[in-house]
């Protein structure tokens, strides 16, 4: 299997849309049945041998501890008791209406009631449209969605062993239901003092000076999937430094700037694996250096925080 196949947006742009939305039905119960965690880190899906999932989660009023799963293979999403009670639905030739009163009637069905504190889109073009009554997003290719899973699992995989070689605060490589990027964070302790008119989303996410690092699928302002990572805030002069491989460039973000390596300029590399992880690696240096952070005591070679414990014997 192409560790990296084609993901043009222009070919599952109508599938991508209709998916987004059915997540981001999925991620609100998410967030409405599991408790606040720092960073938001309760929020983003996680990946599966299958699909996707949200982990975990038991309803605000004591009901029974469930899990919702997107399964890529079987083209379903399953909603699982702990006592083992399933209820499952299929994906394809379903609009977001549709999706989102199926997912409701699912958890009915197991006794489970979650209410959806704002149930319509977040940060997208229709947010002010709820989901029970969009029928406009109803594409759902199998083959294409079960691509999105395949190269989210490869670039997980890829941003796993890169966590390995940091020893300090990081999120879990996890996948964001609202931006629909994959991503994982490095923190440094530093508090951030946000503005005021920042909406608490953005305040919460960025309280500490972070660099991240993760995988989008492209969308309307960036047409191509793409590798990217930012520091925020920005140092001075981030977007002088060298990254790695030639291909990768700094792309102005309004005041800030992207580390941006795109998707297919990755798989023209010889070993795309082995550009994405240098890229990657520069972005951080890049960032850190500028930030100040202790680069040499926060490194975890091979994933070891022992000094004294060589790799062979773990």
């Amino acid at each position: 299997m192409d560790p990296f196949p084609t993901m043009p947006l222009d070919q599952w742009r109508d599938t991508k849309e209709t998916l987004h939305r059915f997540t981001q039905v999925v991620g609100k119960i998410r967030l409405a049945a599991s408790p606040r965690r720092n960073h938001w880190w309760n929020a983003p899906f996680h990946l599966t041998g299958r699909g996707i999932t949200t982990r975990p989660m038991r309803p605000a009023d004591g009901g029974p501890l469930f899990t919702i799963d997107f399964d890529f293979v079987g083209h379903q999403l399953v909603v699982t008791t702990l006592d083992g009670r399933a209820e499952s639905f299929p994906l394809v030739g379903r609009s977001v209406a549709s999706f989102h009163d199926s997912t409701l009637a699912a958890l009915a069905a197991l006794g489970i009631r979650v209410d959806i504190d704002v149930p319509r889109p977040f940060d997208l073009p229709d947010t002010g449209r709820p989901f029970a009554e969009d029928t406009e997003h109803a594409a759902y290719d199998p083959a294409w969605a079960n691509r999105y899973w395949q190269v989210l699992s490869q670039v997980a995989s890829v941003l796993e062993e890169f966590a390995a070689g940091f020893s300090g605060k990081v999120s879990p490589v996890h996948h964001f239901w609202h931006t629909f990027d994959i991503a994982h964070t490095r923190f440094s302790e530093r508090h951030v003092d946000q503005p005021p008119q920042i909406d608490p989303v953005t305040r919460e996410a960025y309280s500490r000076e972070v660099i991240s690092f993760g995988f989008w699928f492209g969308d309307d302002n960036f047409a191509e999937p793409a590798f990217y990572s930012y520091t925020a805030p920005e140092p001075a002069g981030l977007a002088g430094e060298p990254l790695r491989p030639t291909a990768a460039d700094w792309v102005a973000r309004g005041d800030s700037h992207l580390a941006v390596l795109g998707y297919d300029a990755a798989r023209a590399e010889p070993d795309p694996r082995a550009a994405v992880l240098a890229f990657y690696e520069s972005a951080y240096q890049a960032g850190a250096s500028r930030a100040g952070w202790d680069i040499a005591s926060l490194a975890c070679p091979g994933g070891i925080t022992d000094p004294h414990l060589p790799f062979e014997q773990v």
